[in-house]
């Protein structure tokens, strides 16, 4: 699936797992080792920690249980993964953040949630981000189409600048220039956004 000249947007599956599997690695296992699996439901036999979270990460990418938009950027020698988006049902991804009152103040579930994004710190402030969540927003299309939520950081009222490395799931700005509407906040810094994705 193309999108952009320098940039295409692939599924993660096991034909692409090396390069999601690569540029995990690069990132020393992303936040402490997670390899992207905080949002997933709990298993039996998940042991935490780098190597116990890559193997589960395999483990549902191989069932074809956990999905992603993944951004492949043609590099010097070959092509590299520099940033994926995941996306999922809410049976897939349903440890979300400030899941208690998300819980408690929601109307019902979406058909997909977009829970994380991340970029090669290479390749940050470059627009890549809003690449990944277009990606995801095409699979999910492509399988059918939906209500789409996601849980960006509102940072409307905040003065000072953060660091993109901690904006895991994008902005609010970003996802309203998506066709995303504000539903309500969550936690102190995040909110819910909606939209409805046709199929394709």
């Amino acid at each position: 699936m193309s999108t952009d000249t320098k940039f295409d947007v692939r599924p993660l599956n096991t034909e692409t797992w090396p390069l999601f599997d690569a540029l995990v690695q690069r990132h020393n296992g992303i936040f402490s080792g997670c390899w992207c699996v905080k949002f997933l439901p709990e298993r039996e036999g998940h042991e935490p920690g780098y190597d116990g979270n890559r193997a589960y990460k395999k483990c549902v990418v191989e069932e074809g249980t956990n999905h992603a938009a993944l951004v492949i950027h043609e590099g010097e020698d070959g092509p590299e993964a520099i940033a994926w988006a995941e996306y999922g049902a809410p049976e897939e991804l349903p440890d979300i953040h400030h899941r208690k009152q998300y819980d408690a103040e929601k109307d019902g579930d979406p058909d997909y949630r977009i829970t994380c994004v991340f970029v090669d710190r290479r390749f940050r402030r470059q627009g890549v981000t809003e690449i990944a969540i277009r990606g995801a927003l095409d699979l999910i299309a492509r399988d059918g189409g939906g209500v789409v939520e996601s849980y960006p950081h509102d940072l409307t009222h905040q003065t000072k600048r953060m660091s993109s490395s901690f904006l895991y799931n994008g902005t609010r700005r970003l996802y309203e220039r998506l066709g995303f509407s504000y539903v309500r906040p969550k936690g102190l810094k995040n909110c819910v956004m909606s939209l409805e994705v046709p199929a394709s």
